[in-house]
């Protein structure tokens, strides 16, 4: 291991505190870059290599099989050896800061299945029990009108209109939005609001505790978390997961992208375009399970 990284490594653990396995890993990135320098003839001194050198070392890691997220950290790891180098007036210029980070690839939304919601909004409850039909009306109002989580805490009562079937949201940046809902949610509200009357004094959010109060986001998410795997659902069973339900749901029944865009209350239709692909591959599972020819080898 070339000293310059060996001073490095030392300095990242006395003075900067950082744990074994941190230092471990800057270790495995800087040897082989210094392995990488110093190999095929090409003898390159670590303090004036440059951005070339880097993406051309970058390049021959991606053809042995690194993986993005491995390629990126490699990058970081320069960056932050360049750095230290700079600061001790050992290099003029950090070569690695111009060098771009690897995008890494964007995992596609979760959502659940739309028989596995069906199974949790159609179940025999207490109709008459204040805890059961608000904790139905949390799941319904994500499903029906895919709210984020912290939209539908701070949902105010008098921003929920039954006869108009829309609420009024208040989003990220502060911006209010109207989104619209269904007969079916407006008398689960209608049905709510009867029983939160015997609750006592009101505090101004539709939905409340037991005592009266706001609702807080660990119990919200708990009641989803719970609704869910009691209808068999599987994997991450969250709030957010419902609202990318409620989006690819929308999408599959022929609602327009931009539409779309605007009940989630997103800045960009980019944003939104990522439940196209949710779409897509739903389309292809279920054709792959109807076709009797869809998996037929080829020859």
């Amino acid at each position: 291991m070339d000293a310059t990284i060996g001073r490095f490594l030392q300095y990242l653990q006395l003075e900067r505190n950082l744990s074994w396995r941190t230092v471990d890993l800057y270790r495995r990135d800087l040897g082989q870059w210094s392995d990488y320098v110093t190999a095929g003839g090409r003898r390159l001194d670590l303090t004036s290599v440059t951005a070339s050198d880097i993406r051309a070392w970058l390049i021959e890691r991606s053809a042995q099989g690194d993986c993005p997220g491995t390629l990126r950290h490699k990058v970081q790891a320069l960056r932050a050896l360049y750095r230290y180098l700079l600061r001790r007036g050992e290099v003029v210029s950090n070569p690695a800061a111009v060098v771009e980070l690897a995008k890494l690839p964007k995992p596609l939304p979760k959502f659940v299945r739309e028989k596995t919601v069906d199974m949790v909004l159609d179940a025999d409850i207490d109709q008459e029990d204040f805890t059961s039909v608000r904790d139905r009306l949390i799941v319904m109002l994500f499903y029906e009108t895919g709210i984020r989580l912290s939209e539908l805490v701070g949902l105010q009562d008098a921003a929920v209109d039954t006869i108009k079937r829309e609420l009024k949201v208040r989003g990220k940046r502060d911006k209010d939005r109207i989104v619209p809902f269904g007969d079916e949610l407006a008398d689960w509200i209608d049905r709510y609001r009867r029983l939160r009357a015997d609750m006592g004094p009101e505090c101004g959010n539709l939905l409340v505790t037991l005592k009266g109060k706001p609702l807080y986001p660990s119990l919200v998410y708990h009641v989803v978390h719970d609704a869910l795997s009691q209808a068999g659902g599987t994997g991450k069973l969250s709030p957010h997961v419902l609202r990318h339900t409620f989006a690819s749901v929308m999408l599959n029944s022929g609602a327009q992208l931009n539409s779309v865009k605007e009940l989630l209350g997103h800045e960009s239709l980019a944003a939104t375009q990522v439940y196209t692909h949710v779409t897509l591959s739903e389309l292809q599972h279920n054709y792959e399970l109807a076709h009797p020819r869809a998996l037929k080898k080829g020859g």
